[in-house]
């Protein structure tokens, strides 16, 4: 039985517990208990804990009084600050580029614990349906990178600041796989013949992307000496790519050569017998590009890119972009039985999973070959 009015009940075992509210957690109530033999202890007990409980709880508003207003632009200039010891300079550029273009525009003065989940989701909502070139939209992969950086922004304020600041996490964005094209065998065939039939730098490095699978900007950084002739591999442990400046900067971008984007993606991959032959016929000084067979000279991403376009125009392929040789690579492994967990370290994958679901695509032939095991079980003998 309870005492009327009071948060004070008779237990099953005999023990009197009492009830009290110790605080609030997005509006809600949180409860802390104690308990005695006696209803008069138990009641000591709420009076005690209760007058220490207010204590904190004036304590708590005090200081949230004392906090100094914060507008979402210092807000996301503090997180920004907080990250460089930690990310590589392009991730730095990347993160700027969606605060400067997407949510400083929207969110710039106002203050930051004002800002509502409604507020969000109706920018989501424009984002989607009205935002970008021309107001068709942007992909709901680009939203998510905008929705995902606005939650570190809030959450760095909150962990950080101290500030009250609304939980966006539960926010989600769907987002339809989008197929990804690769080289029929055909076609492989025909890029294959035409490379090495023109054999410059230049064809050798598009050569070696489609049989290693390695990342347009891992070539572009390559240089001879990363060839092991000895051992018949190459090492990645760089990656090339161009990043936006600084308004002050007197050039908008410029290129930077640093390690890949995850220790996994430095790695030792061993070299096919037949590209390898290519690779002694053509060897240059160790301290020079690959691509160029110069020191102070190199071929930057988009420059190989259009020139793979060319090549595959002269091969009389279908338009499809220079990552596609990486896939190529990775599904035509899958279709020789190649072994899963050594693909994912030759691509450079943190698991297995992200090479199953991210590169790897079974054609119809690997799938009718796969069906075709079921043909001793139906066949009546």
């Amino acid at each position: 039985m309870s005492r009327r009015g009071e948060n004070i009940y008779k237990r099953k075992d005999g023990r009197w517990e009492g009830r009290y509210v110790k605080g609030h957690i997005n509006g809600k109530s949180k409860y802390g208990y104690v308990y005695a033999k006696t209803y008069k202890e138990v009641k000591e007990k709420l009076s005690a804990v209760s007058g220490t409980v207010g204590e904190m709880e004036r304590a708590a508003v005090t200081v949230s009084k004392t906090l100094p207003e914060i507008k979402f632009q210092s807000a996301a200039e503090e997180w920004l600050e907080s990250l460089k010891p930690q990310l590589k300079e392009s991730s730095i550029v990347k993160y700027r580029n969606i605060l400067t273009k997407y949510l400083l525009p929207r969110f710039d003065d106002a203050l930051i614990d004002t800002i509502t989940r409604e507020d969000i989701e109706n920018y989501i909502k424009e984002l989607l349906y009205t935002g970008g070139y021309g107001g068709a939209g942007l992909a709901p992969k680009t939203v998510l990178s905008i929705v995902s950086v606005m939650k570190n922004v809030l959450e760095h304020a909150s962990q950080y600041g101290k500030y009250d600041v609304v939980n966006i996490r539960k926010i989600s964005i769907k987002q339809a796989p989008k197929p990804m094209r690769i080289l029929s065998i055909s076609e492989q065939q025909r890029l294959s013949r035409y490379l090495c039939e023109n054999l410059t730098l230049t064809n050798l490095g598009i050569l070696v992307c489609l049989y290693t699978g390695i990342r347009v900007g891992e070539i572009c950084a390559l240089k001879w000496e990363d060839i092991s002739f000895d051992e018949q591999c190459l090492y990645i442990h760089r990656t090339m790519q161009r990043i936006q400046n600084d308004k002050e900067a007197e050039s908008k971008t410029s290129i930077i050569i640093s390690a890949p984007k995850s220790d996994c993606s430095i790695r030792k991959i061993p070299l096919p017998d037949e590209l390898f032959k290519f690779l002694i016929a053509a060897r240059h000084p160790e301290n020079t590009y690959f691509l160029t067979g110069l020191e102070d000279s190199f071929i930057e991403p988009r420059t190989l890119q259009n020139r793979f376009k060319a090549a595959i125009q002269i091969c009389a392929i279908q338009d499809v972009n220079f990552h596609a040789l990486r896939h190529t690579f990775a599904t035509r492994c899958v279709e020789l039985g190649f072994d899963i967990k050594s693909l994912s370290e030759i691509l450079g994958h943190a698991s297995v999973n992200i090479t199953l679901n991210r590169y790897v695509h079974p054609s119809m032939d690997l799938k009718q070959k796969n069906m075709n095991m079921f043909s001793d079980f139906i066949t009546v003998r």
